[in-house]
């Protein structure tokens, strides 16, 4: 078959179910199990398990949502991958903190409720709370990994515990992502 930009082959662990009048399609993996409403048509393949976007709405829209059918067709696309790829796969992100006497500590806490302590060098401690679906794991005291079925709750979590300290451009001293690299400053020189 030949490839096409709009054309994504589906693994053989995860299932895909379409409902014509909800206009809904399901994604069932290993992992998780999540749907998307479409506005576009598609085509499954179940021959080959491939699922293609067509270019051809399904509700009837003005001239403006017309013209962004390129637009719409891509962002269908990614969102069908996206879906794919957090059914079938574990995401993680991985954060280092770099500085004297910084450190990251988990727990969880009498309430069952997740919580890292952050040392990042002010007078207290700093306390985020990790969101349910998401689990934390300290491999030492200056690098922890973030991993979870869902990429923009890990993508904002890890926003989130990063604006704690940002990585200063002079020392390079705050939270990184473990494959981040700083350009350092030069100073002033006298």
């Amino acid at each position: 078959m030949k490839k096409q930009k709009y054309n994504l082959r589906i693994p053989q662990n995860v299932s895909l179910i379409f409902c014509k009048k909800k206009s809904t399609l399901t994604v069932k993996g290993p992992l998780k199990k999540k749907s998307l409403k479409l506005k576009l048509k598609i085509y499954i393949d179940k021959f080959n398990k491939v699922i293609s976007v067509s270019p051809i709405p399904i509700f009837k829209g003005s001239n403006v949502e017309k013209k962004q059918i390129k637009i719409l067709r891509k962002t269908t696309f990614i969102q069908i991958k996206q879906l794919v790829i957090e059914s079938s796969v574990l995401i993680f992100q991985k954060l280092k903190i770099i500085g004297v006497g910084f450190r990251a500590d988990f727990a969880n806490t009498f309430l069952k409720k997740k919580i890292l302590t952050l040392k990042l060098g002010f007078s207290h401690l700093v306390y985020v709370k990790v969101p349910e679906n998401l689990n934390l794991n300290t491999l030492t005291k200056t690098k922890f990994c973030i991993y979870g079925n869902d990429y923009h709750k890990i993508s904002e979590f890890t926003a989130t515990i990063r604006s704690k300290k940002l990585p200063e451009p002079y020392k390079g001293k705050g939270i990184l992502y473990d494959n981040e690299n700083i350009i350092l400053k030069e100073g002033k020189k006298i």
